[in-house]
């Protein structure tokens, strides 16, 4: 297995991991769980380290597609440069979330404005992270954002 089967495998991680950690924080938050609450933070730290393996093994991937016919050096570019602002986000949710995990624990004053932050911080670091994933599918599936209408099926063209 190599960098490129690594990064592809891993990249859905902290796209679907930050809105479930999100959602499960709120609910989280909604039924006065802590138990649920600190899940949620699990979820998001896990969230966080796939980013980080997700961004480590971009370069090795980056070197394997960049010579193949009709992958787009801009495309790559434009998406690893995004890449860095949602590993920022992610990274900076994780770190909440530990925080989150030992004020909740600690039953600390503070626990219920961090899950605050916490859901906030997450729910940027998924925009973040869904659009750095659209820009990496843009790379080598050209169904991804062209928008060109696909072809009509030519047995309901007869009436």
């Amino acid at each position: 297995m190599d960098q490129a089967h690594i990064h592809l495998l891993i990249t859905h991680l902290p796209i679907f991991g930050s809105i479930l950690g999100a959602l499960v924080l709120v609910h989280g938050m909604w039924t006065k769980s802590s138990a649920t609450k600190i899940a949620a933070y699990h979820v998001l730290i896990l969230s966080a380290l796939g980013a980080v393996v997700a961004y480590l093994t971009g370069e090795g991937t980056e070197e394997t597609v960049e010579n193949i016919q009709g992958v787009a050096e801009n495309a790559i570019e434009a998406h690893e440069e995004f890449a860095m602002f949602a590993l920022i986000s992610l990274i900076c949710t994780g770190i909440a979330s530990v925080l989150g995990v030992i004020l909740t624990l600690k039953k600390s004053s503070f626990a219920n404005k961090i899950s605050m932050v916490i859901l906030f911080l997450a729910l940027v670091g998924f925009g973040l992270v869904a659009r750095t994933g659209y820009l990496g599918g843009k790379i080598r599936h050209t169904e991804v954002g062209t928008g060109t209408p696909q072809p009509s099926n030519p047995s309901s063209d007869h009436d």
